[in-house]
């Protein structure tokens, strides 16, 4: 999403014109800790603990909302402070970090381009409304009830997604250029994804008679169960040899959990057999559909086995999935940079009165979440 990829990127690209600071309502401010040159003249936050971003004011509000209240919510119910803190405070951070980082990322790219993109901006974000109604199937209505629970209306929609246009744009020019990839990084990246990515495995589908030696009831005192199964396998190829029906057969006498289907598998993949049906798998490789094989004995069971259909494993050939993999690579290659950007940013916001801040979003977002389960 774009909101995910904003948050990864943006301090490092900061060279200039912004400075962050946070307050409680009840002290006196202290000084703002400076991450860049500071020639903005920044408001006196006013009331509750805010923090003050380039001009922008980021309150409680901005971060504990309805969707991350609702997640935490049952858990806010059931443990005490201490640990509602403990494994809420990761995702609080998440979002606080987020929520500053685009402000700024979106202050310096204004700084940078100016306001001659406002026009196509407010063209874009139009384009982007539309696309979100057009996800509820065009029902307006059912779209402005979305964005309510994500405490929004249709303006603040528009200038999120400006925001969000700009800051793609501003990111984007800010990447270096994509190097030409290679034969070999192809034949490389083809050899390490090609079994997960583009090889169709091979399936087999089998009818079975499965005659499980522990159920093989025997009249013949001096018979034991494996010699009862043993004569009744035999007695069942012969009869399917002379042309009866072998799902009839297996509804009747075959002891398997597909034996109300006829004995018939589902299609599976070979190698996902278990024992003692794996077994299997190398009678199915040597034969051909409509074949028959048994018996085999493996485990305590003794098998009838007829293939009725065999796919063997495709692989896509590199020749044929070669744009794929060079926009993979170069997907690769741009999440490191970005996850490089990721580094710096994460070192310069981490001043103590934004830690300070995520404290107080927590500890709300518990406060919240216990009312909201009332």
């Amino acid at each position: 999403m774009r909101k995910r990829m904003c948050l990864i990127v943006l301090m490092l690209l900061l060279t200039g014109g912004c400075g962050w600071f946070a307050q409680d309502s009840g002290s006196e401010p202290e000084p703002a800790p400076v991450l860049l040159s500071a020639d903005i003249a920044l408001p006196q936050p006013a009331g509750g603990f805010v923090m003050v971003v380039c001009g922008e004011v980021v309150t409680a509000d901005d971060i504990i909302t309805a969707p991350i209240i609702e997640r935490f919510r049952p858990f806010a119910g059931s443990t005490d402070p201490e640990t509602f803190s403990r494994q809420a405070r990761a995702s609080v951070e998440q979002l606080v970090t987020s929520r500053l980082t685009n402000v700024l990322l979106c202050n310096q790219a204004r700084r940078e381009l100016g306001d001659k993109l406002d026009e196509g901006l407010g063209k874009a974000a139009e384009q982007e409304v539309r696309k979100f109604v057009a996800s509820f199937g065009g029902d307006y209505a059912r779209a402005e009830q979305a964005l309510a629970q994500m405490d929004m209306d249709w303006a603040e929609f528009k200038d999120y997604q400006k925001k969000m246009i700009l800051s793609q744009y501003y990111v984007s020019s800010k990447l270096p250029e994509a190097s030409p990839v290679t034969y070999t990084m192809l034949v490389n990246e083809y050899n390490k994804v090609k079994g997960e990515l583009y090889t169709e495995p091979a399936i087999i589908t089998f009818r079975l008679i499965d005659v499980e030696v522990a159920k093989v009831r025997t009249s013949d005192a001096y018979e034991s169960r494996l010699e009862a199964a043993r004569r009744l396998a035999r007695e069942l190829m012969e009869r399917i040899g002379a042309g009866e029906d072998f799902g009839e057969l297996a509804q009747e006498y075959s002891h398997g959990h597909r034996r109300a289907l006829g004995g018939l598998w589902n299609p599976v993949q070979p190698t996902s057999l278990a024992r003692p049906y794996d077994i299997l798998a190398a009678y199915c490789r040597d034969m051909e559909p409509g074949e028959l094989a048994g018996p085999i004995e493996a485990g305590g069971h003794i098998f009838i086995m007829t293939l009725e259909d065999k796919r063997a494993e495709k692989v896509e050939p590199l020749e044929k999935v070669q744009k794929q993999l060079e926009a993979k690579i170069q997907l690769e290659r741009r999440k490191r940079a970005l996850d490089e950007f990721g580094k710096a940013i994460v070192e310069q916001a981490a001043v103590s009165r934004k830690a300070a801040f995520v404290e107080f979003c927590t500890k709300e977002l518990y406060r919240r979440s216990l009312v909201s389960a009332k």
